[in-house]
């Protein structure tokens, strides 16, 4: 997995290596160094520096895959100027004019490596001005989408530059597609505007504009209603993670829509959703809504039983790890056709122990 470069907390990576962080970032390995890099977000300033002028170029890169802990500014220029971590860094240090002068220069001379330095440097944050106004002639959607972000863009060309971007999705160009459908950069300078500011993106045309109002927590109570009714479900759920958001709002949105649950603290949590009502999501006509039920840890047998016989296996599964399982229900679903069901029977704390050495006396174990 750290050859492979796939993501791994630091703490278990410790576990794995039986060594603690502050040994395994001098480690000989340059792909161990690098994931500890990846994976250690709160490293000190002095271990960040080390890896910042580690000599293997996949140590430098992880280092600087995320504005924290960042580059010191006086280490600025030399990550610029090297090309193991040059665009990592164009997307979030303070540019000087100069240092944009020669990013600039640079797309111009490296056509093969133009595009990703020129889409790292449109979504840094800290642009000024007239360094946006040198991104706008780019025929780039990923860039257009970019730019049009910035705070330092008039509505009307913010419009025309989503409206490049449209037309180009509408004949089919993939990166179009991508540029609007992909979380880019959301606009999120718009949080510390001045209030009046923030509430003429009520009417704002552009989706990511309102979801960043719509996280917002100081808006009037209209501004609320306007959110709550947005035509986008993404700005619908932003606004529903208010601290005072209404019950019967947060219970209409999970029961039309169900819940996104990568996404923490679910709706169902929040301390205005009425969780007596979980139980009647059981009856609900689409599968998504119906798995909502299941946050209910003491959901009778009955409808854990209903559950069971679903036709889609992953509310099968979700009913094999509820804890309120039967050792009935759990006796069926170990023989669930599908075998993630069966393993999340068999892994449910539920399951009595002889029923557990019964399994492993049948493997042979």
């Amino acid at each position: 997995m750290v050859d492979r470069k796939v993501p791994i907390g630091i703490g278990d990576l410790e576990e794995a290596y039986g060594l603690p962080r502050t040994t395994l970032v001098r480690a000989p390995s340059p792909s161990l160094r690098a994931a500890v890099a990846r994976a250690w977000h709160d490293r000190p300033l002095a271990i960040q520096l080390d890896l910042l002028a580690d000599p293997e170029p996949q140590v430098r890169a992880a280092a600087t895959e995320h504005a924290r802990p960042g580059v010191p500014p006086e280490w600025s220029e030399r990550c610029l100027a090297d090309p193991a971590v040059r665009v990592n860094v164009a997307r979030y240090v303070p540019l000087t004019p100069k240092q944009f002068a020669r990013l600039m220069r640079l797309i111009r001379l490296m056509r093969s490596e133009d595009e990703e330095i020129r889409q790292a440097v449109a979504v840094n944050p800290h642009l000024s001005a007239e360094m946006v106004s040198q991104l706008l002639d780019t025929e780039d959607p990923f860039v257009r989408v970019a730019a049009a972000r910035s705070r330092h863009v008039d509505p009307e060309t913010r419009d025309r530059l989503y409206a490049l971007v449209e037309a180009e999705r509408t004949d089919g160009n993939i990166e179009a597609e991508i540029a609007l459908s992909w979380n880019i950069a959301e606009p999120s300078w718009l949080r510390e505007a001045p209030l009046d500011e923030r509430l003429t993106c009520l009417d704002c045309p552009h989706t990511p504009f309102r979801r960043v109002l719509a996280s917002c927590r100081d808006l009037p109570e209209e501004a609320w209603h306007r959110l709550d009714n947005d035509p986008d479900l993404t700005v619908r759920r932003t606004a529903a993670r208010r601290p005072d958001t209404p019950a019967d709002v947060l219970e209409a949105l999970v029961r039309t829509h169900g819940e996104v649950f990568h996404i923490r603290p679910l709706l169902v949590d929040h301390p205005n959703f009425p969780r007596h009502t979980l139980r009647t999501f059981v009856d609900e006509t689409e599968p998504n809504v119906r798995y909502v039920a299941l946050q209910d840890p003491e959901l009778p047998a009955p409808d854990l039983w209903q559950l069971a016989a679903a036709a889609e296996s992953f509310l099968r599964a979700g009913v094999a790890r509820h804890p309120n399982v039967t050792d009935a229900l759990l006796e069926r679903l170990l023989s669930d056709a599908d075998a993630r069901v069966a393993d999340d029977a068999a892994a449910n704390s539920a399951l009595r122990a002889d029923r557990m050495y019964r399994i492993l006396d049948a493997a042979g174990l």
